[in-house]
């Protein structure tokens, strides 16, 4: 939680200017225009510092997911159930939860500058593959949460991952690995949704299942997403995720044996 107390002290090493702080000094409000320093270019201001990453990765997932949320013309009760289920998954104190609150109704706002902000983001976490593909993820999983992903919801998606560097089948691949995750934590897992989110087919050698699950568990490592960057309030999600994983491979193993 140090991050946090970084925004509101405003540390001059780890806070940054720019469309993200833009939008956090909207969401945090007058109060704390002077400890952002919006705009600043001095040259303590170096992206990839971890409270900075933390920071920028709080303010742009959940500014980019209310963005996302209205993308369809309007904000169904499902995508403000996810967001704030999120928000409890990362037992944000009563600030934080606020603040996250203020972002998603700064991504609602027409005039919500995504292309900057998700420049800015990546550059901020200086490309870290995997702490943006999390990133992602959480967006995906939003779009999701209705049951239904509107066309120009996944159009948003595919744009910010594809600024971010993910090709378009990799970006579907997300679209797969979240739905088969999704659809497995509402009933007991079936054994196709196991082969959905280790991204395999059927037909996929033993050793092919086991390098699937290898990568993926690599990817959404906790401890490895908190040194590159993640929020400690998020490890609850990336925990989950890897049980999840872990359930699939298991399962595939078990019908193999």
């Amino acid at each position: 939680m140090a991050w946090w107390g970084t925004v509101l002290g405003g540390t001059l090493g780890y806070m940054f200017g720019g469309p993200l702080g833009a939008v956090l000094g909207a969401a945090l409000g007058r109060n704390f225009d002077r400890g952002i320093k919006l705009g600043d270019g001095q040259a303590g201001y170096i992206p990839g510092q971890q409270e900075r990453v933390q920071a920028a990765f709080f303010t742009a997932t959940f500014s980019v997911m209310g963005h996302i949320a209205k993308a369809d013309g309007q904000v169904t009760r499902d995508e403000i159930s996810a967001a704030r289920s999120i928000m409890e998954q990362m037992q944000l104190h009563d600030g934080q939860r606020k603040a996250a609150i203020k972002l998603f109704n700064e991504g609602k706002k027409n005039d919500f500058p995504l292309h900057d902000v998700i420049k800015q983001f990546k550059s901020e976490c200086h490309g870290r593959r995997n702490l943006l593909q999390m990133f992602l993820e959480v967006q995906i999983a939003t779009a999701m949460a209705d049951g239904h992903v509107h066309p120009e919801e996944k159009r948003i998606i595919h744009g910010i991952g594809e600024l971010l560097g993910f090709s378009r089948a990799h970006i579907n691949q997300l679209f797969r690995f979240t739905g088969s995750s999704q659809a497995a934590a509402s009933h007991r897992q079936t054994l196709p949704e196991a082969y959905g989110i280790l991204g395999v087919n059927k037909s996929a050698s033993d050793a092919e299942v086991k390098k699937a699950y290898r990568r993926l568990m690599s990817q959404h490592h906790p401890d490895k997403l908190i040194a590159k960057g993640l929020p400690e309030e998020m490890i609850k999600l990336a925990t989950e995720k890897t049980q999840t994983i872990k359930a699939a491979y298991e399962q595939i193993k078990q019908s193999r044996n």
